[in-house]
């Protein structure tokens, strides 16, 4: 029972150090007062401020009429969605018929044209990329945690 309860200590202080680095990680950098400030003058200004109507609702939502609205998305006209419809039948990317869930052209491939081949990697490539997340520790350290060797041991591996 001992054995057992030092393993999921050390695992769950594993993961507690691996996320921990993960969520560490950003980009942007801290944000300034000012920039915070802003952004909640916007939020403000736009309505994009939670109401407290316990719904989750947001005030632009609830009182539409006192906040701009907001920038409409241009529609695809007639023609684009008939061109669509059309493309779809003629390369068979339609649902068949029926609860299989299929499209037609998975049912009866020699009635459409067949997909286009996308090029595979190479095998020197993939050795190639191999070699080089072995350089850098972008591998799995292990099936059970699911940090990367260069997170586990980064010593070991050069920085960025």
């Amino acid at each position: 029972m001992q054995v057992r309860t030092s393993i999921s200590a050390l695992t769950l202080t594993l993961l507690a150090l691996c996320s921990g680095q993960v969520m560490a990680q950003d980009s942007a950098g801290p944000k300034t007062r000012e920039q915070v400030k802003n952004e909640l003058k916007e939020a403000i200004r736009k309505g994009n401020m939670p109401a407290n109507d316990q719904t989750g609702r947001m005030l632009n939502e609830v009182n539409p009429s006192a906040y701009p609205p907001k920038p409409v998305v241009p529609c695809k006209t007639r023609e684009q969605v008939k061109a669509e419809l059309e493309e779809a039948k003629r390369t068979g990317n339609m649902m068949a018929p029926g609860e299989s869930g299929c499209l037609l052209n998975e049912v009866n491939p020699s009635a459409y044209p067949p997909k286009p081949v996308v090029p595979c990697k190479t095998r020197e490539q993939v050795k190639a990329e191999l070699a080089e997340a072995q350089r850098t520790g972008n591998m799995p350290a292990n099936s059970e945690t699911g940090c990367l060797l260069k997170d586990m041991y980064p010593d070991l591996y050069p920085k960025k």
